[in-house]
């Protein structure tokens, strides 16, 4: 079967998984159906051979702006599914699987826009895949904000019915995101470092509106941390604090691709 067929299986099989998970969702069933995992799985093996066989070209890495996001949700997808063992995060699916159906789509059916990435050092490869670890988990982490921000406000307001009857309660909900917080953290630390180690100059011309934005990011996720630890802070302030970050982190990602391969045409 081809890569394209497979990008197109694997995105109906999500688009349904995720359509039983919003059922089950409705009926308040607390755990994911065997439905659900069985679709996703068969789902997620597709989508791992897509990505090997679009962004993992012979020799190197193809990593433009159409491709890059496939492979993030890729490992948005076995990072949740991984989390699922212990945590309450499978209403993420919902929202998981039909944007994961989405980017394989885009992925199969566009144009390379990147330079394909040859001949790197093993540094190099310890920078891209730390820093596609902190993007995916960091992704699911501002998911994750999203609802308890929803939650938070509801609860707030004496509204105990709708969504709110049908979520984990918030401080399960807030431990999740902290968590995820932290993984997130510690990948996008060994990114930057990595990056100053391994790279010629991170703080080049068409580098430094990328560095200085993830670096700000980094303080803003870490002051979370501490403030929570520290201070107690959680809820409307964990949320605030998590999406301005995951914002910065994206507009330096995404943003910076974007402008060099689809306006100034560069790799």
């Amino acid at each position: 079967m081809s890569s394209a067929s497979l990008a197109v299986a694997a995105a109906l099989l999500y688009f349904a998984a995720s359509g039983i998970q919003l059922l089950h969702l409705r009926q308040k069933r607390p755990s994911v159906s065997r439905s659900v995992v069985g679709a996703g799985i068969v789902a997620l093996l597709c989508h791992a051979v897509v990505v090997w066989d679009t962004v993992f070209t012979h020799p190197g890495l193809s990593l433009g702006v159409y491709k890059v996001p496939a492979l993030i949700f890729l490992i948005m997808n076995v990072a949740c599914f991984t989390a699922l063992v212990s945590r309450p995060l499978q209403n993420l699916l919902i929202a998981l699987f039909p944007l994961s159906g989405l980017a394989l789509l885009v992925a199969s059916f566009s144009p390379d826009t990147g330079s394909t990435e040859t001949a790197m050092s093993g540094g190099l490869y310890v920078h891209i895949g730390s820093s596609l670890l902190a993007y995916a988990v960091l992704t699911l982490a501002a998911a994750q904000a999203a609802i308890v921000a929803v939650q938070d406000y509801q609860l707030r307001h004496h509204r105990t019915r709708g969504i709110v009857s049908m979520l984990p309660p918030l401080q399960s909900m807030e431990s999740a995101l902290f968590e995820l917080l932290w993984v997130g953290v510690i990948m996008l630390t060994l990114a930057i470092a990595s990056g100053m180690v391994y790279m010629n100059d991170m703080f080049a011309q068409h580098l430094v509106h990328k560095t200085v934005l993830t670096i700000v990011a980094w303080f803003l996720f870490s002051t979370l941390l501490w403030g929570h630890y520290q201070l107690g802070w959680r809820s409307q302030t964990a949320v605030r604090f998590t999406l301005g970050g995951f914002a910065l982190l994206m507009l330096a990602f995404f943003g910076s691709k974007m402008v060099l391969e689809l306006v100034l045409q560069r790799g």
